[in-house]
C-alpha cells in the first residue's frame, strides 16, 4: 500500500478511508405501508340501513307491502269475493271464525283479511306507475331545460307554472267526472298534476351543473349536451329525484284514496283502500272494523315510506352520509342541545 492510499489520521484519531477505498452504502429498508382501512362513509348502504333501527322497520314494512301485493292475491284466491251472508260483520280477533276472518267480516260476509290484500295490490297498481310516469316525464323536460336554459327553460317553466296554478286534487276530481273513473284515468290524471314538482327539481339541479367544471370539459372535448346529460347530469341529480319520489308516492297513493273516497276513483267489483274506508263509513258506530283496516294500512305504509325517504337523503348526500356512522351517544356530545332559558 502506498503512502497516498494509506489511510489517513484525523486530529481526533479517527480514522478516514483512502480514495480508492469506497465507503459501504447501506441497503435500503423496504418499510411496509399499512393498507388503507376502508373509510365508514364508504360502506354499502344496507349497513348503513341495518344501523338505523327506524329506517330498517320502515324498509321491512315497504317490502312486506309489495311482497303481499305481488303474492297475496294469489294466496287468498277467491276469498275477497266469497259471500256468506250468516257470517256478516264478524268481530275480529275471534280464532273460533277462523283465521281468513281473523280481522272479521263485511256486511256480505266476505273476508276483511282477503279484501286488504287485494285492495294492496290495486292501490299500489295506481300509486306506483303514477309515479313512476311523473317522474320521468317531469325529470326529462326539467333536465332539458334546466341544461339548454333560454327559451326552452321559460316554456317549461311557463307550462310547469299553469299545471300547478290548478290544486291537483280539484283538477283530479273535475276530470274524473267529465271522464269515466277508471283506473287507467285515476293514474293519468294523478300523473300529470305531479310533473310539475319533478321539473322544478330537475330544472334547478341541472341549471346549477352545467357551469360546473366536469361539464365544461366533457363540451370541450366535444360530448354532445344528450351524452353530457345521460353521464353527468343524471347520475348526480338521481338521489334527489328517489328522494322526492318517495315522498310522492305517499301523497299519490293519499290522493288515490281520498278520489275512491269520495266515490270518483275506484270502482267496483274492483277494491282498494280508500274505497274500503269509504264503504266501511255507514258502518263505524256498529262494525268500526270496516274503516279502522283500511285506513291503519294507508297509515302505515305512507308512514314507512315518508321515514325511508328521510334516510335515503341523508344516505345519498355525501356531506351528510356521516351522520348515519357516528352512534348516538357520540352524535350528542358532538351537537350539545342548548337549553333556552325562558
Amino acid at each position: 500500500m502506498s503512502i497516498d492510499n494509506a489511510p489517513r489520521l484525523d486530529g481526533a484519531g479517527d480514522i478516514y478511508p483512502s480514495p480508492d477505498e469506497t465507503p459501504a452504502v447501506a441497503a435500503p429498508v423496504e418499510e411496509t405501508v399499512p393498507a388503507p382501512k376502508p373509510s365508514r362513509n364508504k360502506a354499502p348502504l344496507w349497513r348503513l340501513l341495518l344501523r338505523d333501527r327506524v329506517a330498517t322497520v320502515a324498509a321491512a314494512i315497504l317490502v312486506f307491502v309489495f311482497l303481499v301485493a305481488v303474492f297475496g292475491p294469489w294466496l287468498v284466491g277467491d276469498a275477497a269475493t266469497d259471500q256468506n251472508l250468516e257470517q256478516s260483520n264478524l268481530a275480529p280477533f275471534h280464532v273460533a271464525n277462523g283465521w281468513m276472518n281473523i280481522l272479521g267480516t263485511d256486511p256480505l260476509g266476505r273476508s276483511m283479511l282477503a279484501r286488504l290484500i287485494v285492495a294492496c295490490r290495486t292501490t299500489l297498481l295506481v300509486a306506483l306507475p303514477a309515479v313512476a310516469l311523473s317522474c320521468i316525464v317531469g325529470s326529462l323536460v326539467g333536465m332539458w331545460a334546466g341544461y339548454h336554459r333560454g327559451w326552452r327553460e321559460t316554456t317549461a317553466m311557463r307550462v310547469a307554472d299553469v299545471i300547478m296554478s290548478f290544486p291537483s286534487l280539484l283538477m283530479a276530481v273535475v276530470v274524473l267526472y267529465v271522464f269515466s273513473p277508471s283506473a287507467a284515468n285515476i293514474v293519468l290524471v294523478l300523473a300529470i298534476t305531479r310533473i310539475p314538482i319533478y321539473l322544478r327539481t330537475a330544472r334547478a339541479e341541472s341549471a346549477e351543473l352545467q357551469s360546473r367544471l366536469f361539464v365544461d370539459a366533457a363540451r370541450t372535448f366535444g360530448a354532445r349536451s344528450g351524452a353530457v346529460i345521460r353521464r353527468h347530469v343524471f347520475p348526480i341529480l338521481l338521489p334527489t329525484l328517489l328522494t322526492v319520489a318517495t315522498l310522492d308516492f305517499c301523497y299519490v297513493m293519499l290522493a288515490e284514496s281520498s278520489l275512491s273516497f269520495l266515490g270518483i276513483g275506484i270502482q267496483p267489483p274492483d277494491i282498494s283502500w280508500g274505497l274500503m274506508v269509504s264503504q266501511g263509513r255507514t258502518y263505524l258506530q256498529t262494525a268500526w272494523w270496516l274503516s279502522f283496516f283500511p285506513g291503519l294500512a294507508i297509515v302505515i305504509t305512507t308512514v314507512s315510506a315518508t321515514v325511508l325517504a328521510a334516510w335515503a337523503r341523508i344516505a345519498t348526500d355525501p356531506a351528510q352520509r356521516w351522520r348515519l356512522t357516528v352512534p348516538r351517544s357520540r352524535r350528542s356530545r358532538l351537537f350539545p342541545t342548548r337549553k333556552v332559558v325562558s
